[in-house]
């Protein structure tokens, strides 16, 4: 957790998320000059930026102390993702804020591209009435094709709809099944190529996709085939798309973005049946306050050390309803796991097995564990410890995770349980405010709530024993809060896990040791 972050902002994202971190009492920066990028970096925590800035390895290598890099948007064809990795530095970006513009200029191209409007209208105002050369197409009974049914995909099939459009898709991550609920016919890009009227582009660009509409597939399409490009350049090629226009291939092209930008300088440029906008699908007041707002939320979420939902890289950064509850129990597990393994080795264990049972475990837990081993280190570690570089700790530390995963628990709804070392500790979630509670450490059942500051004492299960602790604690005004004893399937032995308002002293510590009866004691930090 950074209480006070420096944040460096490199471009200009809507005044509100810049107030909710400076309310939230970091030091926001801007430096809107991307040749000082190098040395405006320098001491940043985190990094804000938009679609110019490019985060290199050099840049991350100079900002030494970043903890988090925002994208106020969607791509992030400008970040060095693997490298942020690679440094423990977590990316993230703001995946929802443009989905309804981009959907919205996707329709308006596709219509300004159908009835020829910015054609006309230069012909006009340039004092020619040209009404019989820009003659249009409806859309009604034409077939789209979707190529990429995400979000902005499906929104963008929901408004053709509208216009009486038959809709194919091309997605090899979306089901059929899922694509009939979206009212749409998933069939293979070729197909969706050669039956289309109209094509319309939603997909990230990779190393996969770029390129993807060439010419040897756009020679499969009808005569009558426009193209609808406003999701990253490159996807389409621009000289192809312009030689197949030119030739007579397909009828024409609307596209908002380009392999270059700026640019003003395109293939595209010179065609009329093409209409270019200069990638124009976030621009929109709402758009722009949405990406500052989410964003703004996303980093200071990364710089308290919580969870991140629109963390682009960190492993099963999904985490539903029904499991994010469960985030901060796994953590704090984690971190009271790491004072009894360290007091019995001195060091990390060889194994880490993160354990669930219940209704959890039908779920994807690999964000449990991650909390976990956010929490296990954040205890045994002198840096900062994230999503993103818990797991190359995990290497360093020579600590292999193993995650077991069973749909029945004996005793609760629900069961979280780590183990290694020969340790155990669980913990589940009770009532309406889903309150965490320790239920069991070493084959000790207990029913307590999880603090800061906790002793677990392990004693001879005899009379008089629990008296000697609480007098002990009492005369060095030491407060309890909470505290339950566990006996142990075999008899002869009892742990108390004592929860107290405060931290014990090192020489309260030593003295429960030498009381009779007593075993040992554990300090758990929390």
């Amino acid at each position: 957790m950074v209480p006070m972050a420096r944040i460096l902002v490199t471009e200009e994202i809507a005044e509100g998320g810049l107030e909710r971190l400076r309310a939230a009492g970091h030091d926001v920066h801007v430096e809107l000059d991307l040749t000082k990028l190098l040395k405006a970096i320098r001491g940043a925590h985190a990094l804000i930026i938009r679609s110019a800035t490019q985060v290199t390895a050099e840049v991350m290598e100079a900002g030494a102390d970043l903890l988090v890099v925002g994208r106020a948007g969607i791509g992030l064809d400008n970040v060095d993702v693997e490298a942020a990795t690679r440094r423990g530095i977590m990316v993230v970006n703001a995946p929802q804020s443009n989905i309804i513009s981009a959907a919205e200029h996707t329709m308006a191209l596709l219509l300004a591209q159908a009835r020829n409007v910015p054609q006309a209208h230069a012909a006009l105002i340039a004092g020619r009435w040209e009404r019989s050369r820009w003659e249009g197409v409806e859309l009604a009974d034409k077939t789209l094709a979707i190529i990429g049914l995400g979000r902005i995909g499906k929104l963008v099939g929901d408004r053709a709809k509208a216009f009486g459009m038959r809709l194919v898709a091309y997605d090899p991550f979306v089901s059929v099944e899922r694509a009939r609920q979206m009212g749409v016919e998933l069939v293979s890009l070729d197909q969706a190529v050669a039956e289309a009227d109209f094509l319309t582009v939603h997909l990230p660009r990779t190393k996969e996709t770029t390129g993807l509409i060439n010419r040897d597939l756009l020679l499969k399409a009808k005569p009558s085939l426009r193209v609808i490009n406003v999701a990253r350049g490159g996807i389409v090629d621009e000289q192809a798309l312009a030689e197949c226009v030119r030739d007579g291939i397909i009828a024409g092209a609307a596209v908002d973005v380009f392999v270059t930008e700026p640019t003003t300088s395109s293939p595209l440029f010179g065609l009329d049946s093409i209409v270019v906008t200069p990638h124009l699908g976030a621009s929109t007041r709402e758009a722009q306050d949405k990406a500052g707002d989410t964003i703004a939320d996303m980093v200071l979420l990364a710089l308290a050390g919580d969870f991140v939902p629109f963390a682009v890289n960190v492993d099963a950064a999904e985490a539903n309803e029904t499991l994010r509850p469960f985030l901060p129990l796994a953590e704090q597990l984690g971190r009271l796991f790491a004072s009894i393994v360290a007091t019995s080795l001195g060091t990390s264990p060889g194994g880490f097995e993160v354990c669930t049972e219940g209704d959890i475990a039908g779920y994807d837990t690999r964000i449990l564990s991650l909390a976990a081993l956010k929490g296990f280190f954040g205890t045994i570690s002198d840096e900062q410890v994230t999503y993103v570089n818990a797991p190359q700790l995990a290497q360093q530390y020579g600590l292999e995770l193993r995650e077991t995963n069973c749909s029945t628990s004996a005793d609760f709804v629900n069961l979280l349980t780590l183990r290694g070392a020969g340790h155990s500790i669980s913990g589940t979630l009770v009532g309406r405010r889903s309150e965490q509670r320790i239920v069991m450490v070493d084959d000790h059942h207990f029913d307590v709530p999880p603090s800061d500051h906790m002793l677990m004492v392990k004693n001879d299960d005899r009379p008089g024993v629990i008296g000697t602790v609480g007098t002990l604690l009492g005369d060095a005004g030491v407060n309890i809060a909470d505290m339950d004893v566990g006996r142990a399937a075999t008899p002869g032995t009892a742990v108390m896990l004592i929860a107290p308002t405060a931290m014990v002293s090192d020489d309260v510590v030593a003295r429960l040791r030498e009381a009779p009866g007593i075993i040992s004691v554990v300090q758990l930090a929390g």
